[in-house]
This record gives C-alpha cells, sequence and structure tokens, in this order.
C-alpha cells in the first residue's frame, strides 16, 4: 500500500523559511516523478514544483528563486526548502507522486502570519 507522509509544515513569519518533507513507502520511489502541489483556501490546487525520476526540477513562476525540491532515493523521501516566505504561500501543501499511477499525500499546513 503506498502512503505518502508530509512533515514540517507550520507558522512562519513572512521572510522566513520553512523545510517540509514527504517520506513515501509501498513503491518503488526511484521510478516516480515527484511534485509539491499547494492549495489556499478558496483557490484551486497549483502545482508548485516538480523533480522526475531523473533528477530534474522546475518550478512554478511565483516560487522560482525562493523555493527548492529535491529528492533522496536512499531515504524515499522528497524535499522542498523554501525561503522569503510571503503570505501568498500560505496553503496546504501536498505531496504527489506520478508513475503508471499517482498518489496523493494527506498535506500540510504551511501559515505565512506575523
Amino acid at each position: 500500500q503506498v502512503q505518502l507522509v508530509e512533515s514540517g509544515g507550520g507558522l512562519v513569519q513572512p521572510g522566513g523559511s520553512l523545510s517540509l518533507s514527504c517520506a513515501a513507502s509501498g513503491m518503488t520511489f526511484s521510478l516516480y516523478d515527484m511534485d509539491w502541489y499547494r492549495q489556499a483556501p478558496g483557490k484551486p490546487r497549483e502545482l508548485v514544483a516538480t523533480v522526475t525520476s531523473g533528477g530534474r526540477t522546475n518550478y512554478a513562476d511565483s516560487v522560482k528563486g525562493r523555493f527548492t525540491i529535491s529528492r533522496d532515493n536512499a531515504k524515499n523521501t522528497v524535499y522542498l526548502q523554501m525561503r522569503s516566505l510571503e503570505s501568498e504561500d500560505t496553503a496546504v501543501y501536498y505531496c504527489h507522486a506520478t508513475f503508471t499511477l499517482n498518489y496523493w499525500g494527506q498535506g500540510t499546513q504551511v501559515t505565512v502570519s506575523s
């Protein structure tokens, strides 16, 4: 049974930093493209960043230069390092895995507020 478990969310002040982790189990992690999505209240879920099985990365324009996605295949974990956080980054952040099927984590709340 595939599981994606996010951690690391919380409350941070504007301009601060936060790191998210997503631990995967029940899958051959290295074969999957891994993404981070986010959903703010009243808004559709949006793609934030992707790291492919081959290690290529891609980012939404709104987070380029501030967020970094990475993966550790030995630990079956994908990370999202976020810096220079803004109130507009407040959302529930979801981990997503794609190969032949796709899977979602349960989400972790990130709140950027003073």
